[in-house]
């Protein structure tokens, strides 16, 4: 679990080092993002989710469901009703507190921890088929109105996550000549997204200083304490114990995911929150993690 978290911050050290002696600047981290957007992410999550084996996983789904959407609308309410924050800030300050880093880390700690990658994965496409498209559309027809449906049913990400959950579910595996491009093509895009954010933390205000330190703690309150109560709450109360529980707990107590200050980035609204979010929760999660397997464990 250390080890996966000093690899991302040993990758956003790299971004933000490269940004420092001047190799990367803001039109290049534009540009990072949507690399990333357009070919990288897509290729990972068809290769990813295809892989899935998507049985049984009932209380797991909504043990991870109810903790996702009482983060996503307590911080809605906040943001929207007390703070009057414009709708595109709401949706990615809604996302940064609630939505995990499962296909990067969640992985990994599932593997390493809990001894078993399936405890994550109803959180993975509960994200990747539910929460992203949704977020996604309102913010399309934030930016263009009667367009926005259109633009979205061609989204790469929500197209690729469709493709890989309709082979899983058939069965089918990955030819070797398509599986292999897109596994190369698909290894560029964590570390993409982990450089364009570090360069970005360089380029940007330090933490509290670009003016919205409110959303970012109760964004960050939200990921790291209310999300894993609320999945220890629901999964014991439906019978989830042992390694099951562990893995849920654990899972809802993984960092914001990297992938929000894309869509952040992508949509040219909420980059400061999602930055601030991601960091704070990047750095924190672990010792929140290792109280989550002392206690679970």
């Amino acid at each position: 679990m250390i080890v996966g978290f000093a690899t991302i911050l040993f990758v956003i050290a790299v971004g933000a080092g490269l940004a420092h002696v001047g190799v990367v600047d803001d039109g290049m981290i534009v540009t990072l993002g949507e690399v990333a957007f357009f070919a990288a992410m897509p290729a990972l999550l068809v290769v990813t989710v295809s892989r899935i084996d998507l049985v049984g996983a009932g209380v797991n789904v909504v043990a991870s469901a109810s903790a996702l959407a009482v983060n996503l609308v307590l911080y809605a309410l906040v943001a929207r009703l007390v703070w009057r924050r414009p709708a595109g800030e709401v949706v990615i300050g809604s996302l940064v507190s609630g939505y995990v880093n499962a296909g990067n880390l969640g992985i990994a700690i599932a593997a390493f921890v809990v001894g078993d990658v399936g405890v994550v994965v109803p959180t993975l496409l509960l994200q990747l088929l539910v929460v992203q498209p949704i977020a996604l559309v309102v913010l399309d027809r934030l930016r263009g109105g009667a367009a926005a449906l259109r633009r979205v049913a061609t989204n790469p990400l929500t197209v690729a996550a469709v493709i890989g959950s309709v082979i899983a579910i058939a069965g089918w595996p990955l030819p070797e000549v398509v599986e292999a491009p897109l596994s190369l093509l698909g290894g560029a895009a964590i570390p993409l997204m982990l450089l364009s954010y570090g360069a970005a933390l360089r380029l940007s205000p330090p933490v509290g200083r670009s003016g919205h330190t409110a959303e970012v703690a109760l964004a960050s309150g939200l990921k790291l304490a209310v999300m894993p109560v609320v999945a220890w709450a629901v999964a014991s109360a439906l019978g989830l114990e042992g390694p099951a529980l562990l893995g849920v707990v654990l899972t809802a107590a993984l960092p914001s995911a990297q992938n929000i200050f894309l869509h952040a980035t992508r949509y040219r609204v909420g980059q400061d929150v999602a930055r601030e979010t991601i960091l704070v929760t990047t750095v924190a999660a672990l010792p929140v993690a290792l109280v989550v397997a002392a206690v679970l464990g």
